[in-house]
């Protein structure tokens, strides 16, 4: 097996809670996996060796909420948001009938570029999910195109009502036969839980059915108000609880006392004109927060994660540590993984090289191109 040594190092971030800074630093990586960090002048010998000049090196984003599998175009929509219509959620529905009307090569080929665009941005890991079908073959279709793109892959076809559909009839289409369907092709099963959309009651009915096939749970939760979402996530065991906008007292002490992450989505907010979730009071409670883009053609449609951080910092109150930790580690927590989201021994070895001495730069200097180098599995792209 060859090694590689990445020193030159003037900053490593490792997302590792037990030593999370290290100065002039070094990394080796044997196999795709990290083999070892530390201290420049303590490093091992390698078969290889790259110099970074001193750059700071950071995990590979891990964006745990996108929606990259779809069709058409809404930017009458946004035109409209930013002349001071509110959003809803109700454009949904243009594009699942866009979606509907796409080949599998063409949804293959746009989310295979946005994946891309993510990658160059030094997003390494990315969660997909389906949603803009809302039929037992377009939503089977579109997981199907998500399982060639990622291996983090959400079943969500309980995004919205379709037009043709009651509400009662559709969920359990959702929770029956859509699910059967769609299983083989997921690893979470998620729904929209908002006015609008899906109350509690269908809301644990699809969650349970998903759970019981073996699928684990997520939630888009609190976004449009407050509601039941984050606390029917937090009972459940969900990974993660996404949006968290409109939040009370009992859903940011059931955030602080469960295992589930709270997903903030910055984007969302910029992109419709909405309250940002107010991420301090859930840190300072002791709640687990991941950032993520929530990359999707109505709401939010940004493949940058650097963009979240410098949101996070700039509109959440969050520090550019706290900024940085939720888009790498809390990241990989919200997905529940641990290969990934950190750099450490045995993790995947996923590293961005930033133009830049430090981290703080993605919010010290937002919208500028900082990723100089991503390598993925060991390998530089």
């Amino acid at each position: 097996m060859t090694t590689t040594l990445i020193d030159g190092i003037g900053l490593l971030y490792t997302g590792d809670p037990e030593r999370e800074e290290i100065r002039d630093a070094a990394v080796v990586v044997e196999d795709g996996l990290i083999a070892w960090t530390g201290p420049a002048g303590e490093a091992p010998d390698a078969d290889e060796r790259v110099d970074v000049a001193g750059r700071c090196v950071i995990p590979g984003f891990v964006d745990s909420h996108a929606h990259l599998v779809f069709a058409g175009d809404r930017t009458a929509e946004f035109q409209a948001r930013m002349s001071g219509e509110p959003y809803t959620g109700g454009g949904i529905r243009t594009t699942v009938a866009a979606t509907r009307q796409a080949s599998d090569a063409a949804l293959a080929t746009r989310a295979l570029g946005l994946v891309n665009e993510m990658l160059a941005q030094g997003t390494t890991t990315v969660e997909i999910k389906s949603g803009y079908g809302l039929s037992v073959e377009d939503e089977r279709r579109t997981l199907e195109i998500a399982t060639g793109l990622t291996d983090e892959t959400t079943f969500l076809g309980a995004h919205v009502v379709p037009a043709d559909m009651d509400a009662d009839s559709y969920v359990r289409l959702v929770a029956g036969e859509m699910l059967d369907a769609c299983a083989p092709y997921a690893k979470w099963v998620d729904v929209f839980c908002e006015r609008g959309a899906f109350d509690g009651d269908q809301t644990r009915e699809i969650l349970s059915a998903g759970l019981k096939a073996g699928l684990g749970a997520r939630v888009h939760a609190n976004q449009l108000g407050a509601g039941p979402g984050v606390r029917i996530a937090c009972e459940l065991g969900a990974a993660s609880a996404d949006h968290c906008t409109h939040l009370t007292a009992a859903d940011v002490d059931a955030l602080a006392g469960s295992d589930t992450v709270a997903t903030l989505l910055p984007g969302a907010e910029f992109s419709t004109r909405s309250p940002y979730p107010d991420a301090r009071r859930l840190i300072d409670a002791g709640a687990t927060v991941a950032l993520a883009t929530d990359c999707n053609p109505g709401s939010s449609f940004t493949s940058s994660m650097a963009f979240c951080v410098a949101l996070a910092v700039r509109e959440m109150r969050m520090t550019p540590l706290e900024a940085i930790r939720a888009a790498t580690y809390g990241g990989a927590r919200a997905l529940r993984r641990t290969d990934v989201g950190w750099v450490r021994r045995g993790a995947r070895a996923d590293l961005v090289v930033l133009a830049a001495p430090s981290y703080v730069h993605l919010a010290y200097r937002p919208g500028v191109p900082l990723v100089h180098q991503v390598f993925r599995e060991g390998l530089l792209l």
